[in-house]
């Protein structure tokens, strides 16, 4: 399982797991690696099956089996006390990890979750699609090259397009077996909420990002999960689009570290 973990520069022993949405890949949030570095030790990682050598996913394949990996990872790693960080679908494996921390002895001091919903929007089923029906009548390239319309801002695409290409060459490269992004985005379709999740979410601090230009997730997504979670703190941003963490990303690292400073 491919991993990074950046101690961090101080003499710190607070933990910060970060994980990504539906690309999978840890390398996702070099953006934050520097700026939670100087407070925390940083653990990024790849999803299992996110890469053109991985194995493929069984067809039932779901929420709990992201959870179960992070999970092993952690206590591989002899880490029990973390703050976690996901971004989408990476926010819904902390929330399903909530449900594994009992018995495994690990405490998630508390989770953020970035551009997430309380339920699957039709839009956002709409996009997913339309996205399935590209990798499957037109291909992964055409696949990959859509990638970034749901995930930035035109301006940003505007002013970054050669990066964005550049990415998208890599990105064809390895890309995983088909089966198992369609298993994937299966999965992400069908994870729910649940009246058990809500009662773990309860017992920490919690901190919900949203961007009101996000072209995948609605933002009145987040609002609704705000008023599932009373405790919840929301953060409601402008711009960025749906990876706001690459394209505004001082504001967004200051904003969740200002966070995990007040959850301490």
């Amino acid at each position: 399982m491919n991993y990074q973990l950046y101690p961090a520069l101080n003499e710190s022993q607070e933990y910060v797991v970060f994980s990504s949405g539906l690309g999978g890949h840890g390398q996702f949030w070099q953006p934050q690696i520097a700026a939670f570095q100087q407070t925390y030790h940083v653990l990024i990682y790849d999803h299992e099956g996110c890469h053109a050598d991985s194995r493929l996913l069984p067809e039932s394949y779901s929420f709990g089996d992201l959870a179960e990996q992070i999970k092993n990872l952690l206590l591989q790693l002899n880490i029990h006390r973390f703050h976690f960080i996901g971004h989408a679908i990476g926010g819904f494996i902390g929330i399903e990890l909530t449900q594994l921390l009992d018995a495994s002895e690990l405490d998630m001091q508390s989770l953020t979750v970035i551009n997430g919903w309380a339920d699957l929007d039709p839009h956002t089923l709409k996009c997913f699609q339309t996205r399935l029906a590209l990798l499957e009548h037109a291909g992964i390239a055409a696949y990959v090259a859509a990638q970034a319309l749901f995930l930035y801002p035109p301006s940003w695409i505007s002013q970054y397009y050669l990066d964005i290409e550049q990415q998208e060459q890599k990105q064809q490269q390895d890309f995983p077996p088909i089966q198992n992004v369609i298993r994937r985005i299966a999965a992400l379709m069908h994870f729910q909420i649940t009246p058990e999740h809500l009662a773990k979410l309860a017992q920490r601090p919690v901190l919900l990002i949203a961007n009101q230009d996000d072209m995948l997730v609605p933002y009145h997504q987040s609002l609704k999960f705000w008023k599932l979670v009373p405790q919840a703190h929301l953060y409601l941003m402008a711009e960025g689009g749906h990876a706001s963490t690459v394209t505004q990303t001082p504001l967004i690292n200051h904003q969740i570290l200002k966070f995990l400073h007040q959850s301490r």
